[in-house]
């Protein structure tokens, strides 16, 4: 068993790998027992950790340092990249509306930490330290020692309740959003407020708006603000592909891709809706008339990826119409300004022969979309890390402020995601390759995040001032996060996981939203994480340093 006890021991690169290796599958494995309808998920990942740790696991510190900012990294930016699509629309709808209750959250904790340095014997620097570990924000805590330090005060102290603190930081979010499932959240908050999953809904309308006719397709849709797409006509026994030239005729049939909002109004414009539902999931389109034909063809010739969809004259060209474009689970109605991506899939309905031609023109090599770009996503973190390292002066701030290596990739990730396109980067990556990476890079830094705090956790918080740390601590995480929480699912504006995902990113903890994306539909929760998480991290940041330079003089 020597043998066996060397490869534990014995630090080395490979011991690390071993050690790290044993923490992850043991976190993983047990993350899926579920006690009481609850399970953690990949944040057992940390207490195993943490427990490895406290037996006397232990790495070189540097190779730790080094595993734990990959895992980081590679995590961020692909959380970044996976909701970048979506992110930008996100945050012209509710974006700032997330942030406000982002903000509210970050606010009550920092009167908090004021209030509760005032009533107890603890000083403000050491309580900044306390707020640093409780809401899991070490950039933070860097922002505070160097202000201290400028003061000519000391900061190991804070850095030592920042430490202490840090581990029930990471768990206080967990342990609100379970209770909140459990004693407050009801089975329709659950359900997705937005679908965000289907941008599209499919209708059929009879032509009998005497102002129609004769018009053209072109004509029609200029008569409106709304959009839409006519994928058919059927006009008596005869099946039509719409052209922009079409005419419509009184009594015509028409199919229309349209969104949910604009049915309504679009039955005003034609006159009649036909009751019939034409977005059931399993509809066998080529059945529907013999002589069209509905062909889901892939994306794939990279030099159309970023080309509007109205730059490639598809129906011009051949004589077809793009009625749906499907990007990851995300359905699009397929408008001319629409921009492409490479691995879109579009829906495309038209004759056979002619729906021939339009694959070989865009490409649908399927087989190509199951190789991820890996070239791309190590230059997107390259620039992450360099986006994080650029100093940012504010005035009044002694120094300056940096995105560090969490912010720094998730923003570039956000950026090479939703505007990759616009200057011809191929971002794609599959689905399920995206999942990996990230499930890989989270357990790899819970699993150094937990080794390394367990070393010495138990015997600080042993010392006089532990305990009374994390209890402050322990309020400084539950109690923001738990109020606004509430308050925020009272409402009733938000579904469960969107409101998750706010708790998360106001307290930059990204296992909790481990948690979170495992635990709720779709990925509103990423989405709203993403959507707050920069500018609550840079406000924390900045508010750390305000708290030494205003009060603790």
């Amino acid at each position: 068993m020597e043998w066996l006890n060397g490869l534990l021991t014995t630090q080395s690169a490979l011991q690390t790998i071993v050690v790290l290796s044993l923490i992850c599958s043991a976190g993983l494995a047990l993350g899926k027992v579920r006690v009481g309808g609850i399970s953690l998920g990949v944040a057992f990942v940390f207490f195993i950790g943490i427990l490895a740790g406290h037996l006397g696991l232990e790495v070189n510190a540097q190779m730790l340092d080094y595993a734990e900012t990959f895992g980081l990294v590679v995590f961020v930016y692909m959380l970044g990249l996976h909701v970048g699509p979506n992110f930008f629309g996100s945050l012209r709808h509710e974006g700032m509306e997330l942030n406000l209750w982002s903000f509210a959250i970050i606010a009550l904790g920092t009167v908090m930490a004021l209030g509760l340095a005032t009533a107890t014997s603890v000083s403000l620097p050491d309580m900044v330290g306390v707020l640093c570990g409780a809401t899991t924000n070490t950039p933070a805590l860097g922002a505070a020692q160097q202000a201290l330090s400028q003061l000519g005060l000391p900061s190991g102290s804070a850095a030592l309740a920042t430490a202490v603190t840090y581990p029930l930081g990471v768990l206080g979010v967990i342990v609100v959003m379970v209770l909140m499932r459990r004693f407050f959240v009801k089975p329709e908050d659950l359900e997705l407020r937005h679908d965000d999953e289907d941008k599209t809904f499919i209708a059929q309308f009879v032509v009998v708006n005497p102002a129609l006719n004769d018009k053209t397709v072109a004509e029609v849709s200029s008569l409106s603000h709304l959009r839409f797409v006519i994928s058919r006509l059927w006009r008596n026994e005869q099946v039509l592909v719409p052209q922009a030239d079409t005419r419509l005729k009184l009594h015509d049939n028409i199919l229309v891709v349209t969104t949910k909002d604009d049915v309504q109004t679009l039955e005003m414009l034609f006159g009649e809706k036909v009751e019939t539902d034409w977005n059931r999931e399993r509809i066998d389109w080529n059945h529907v008339d013999s002589k069209v034909e509905s062909r889901i063809l892939v994306l794939s010739r990279r030099v159309l990826n970023g080309k509007r969809l109205g730059q490639l004259q598809l129906r011009h060209t051949y004589g077809v119409n793009v009625s749906r474009v499907t990007r990851g689970d995300v359905k699009l109605l397929a408008t001319d300004n629409l921009r492409l991506q490479y691995g879109d899939r579009l829906v495309v309905v038209g004759e056979p022969k002619a729906l021939d031609h339009v694959e070989r023109f865009l490409g649908n090599a399927v087989q190509t979309l199951n190789e991820p770009n890996i070239a791309a996503i190590f230059l997107g973190i390259i620039l992450g890390l360099a986006l994080g390292t650029i100093p940012l002066s504010l005035p009044g701030m002694s120094s300056p402020v940096r995105l560090g290596i969490a912010g720094g990739p998730i923003i570039m990730g956000i950026i090479v995601g939703s505007l990759g396109p616009r200057m011809h980067f191929i971002s794609y990556t599959t689905r399920s390759a995206s999942l990996m990476l990230r499930q890989l890079g989270l357990s790899l830094y819970l699993a150094c995040l937990g080794l390394d705090a367990g070393r010495d956790f138990f015997q600080t918080v042993m010392r006089p001032e532990g305990i009374l740390w994390i209890g402050l601590g322990a309020l400084l995480t539950i109690v923001p996060v738990f109020v606004v929480g509430l308050i925020a699912l009272r409402t009733r504006r938000y579904d469960y996981g969107t409101i998750c995902g706010i708790l998360c990113g106001s307290m930059a903890n990204p296992m909790a939203l481990g948690y979170a994306s495992d635990t709720t539909k779709g990925d509103t929760s990423g989405i709203a994480y993403a959507s707050v998480y920069p500018l609550g991290m840079f406000i924390r940041v900045v508010i750390a340093q305000m708290l030494i330079v205003f009060f603790a003089t």
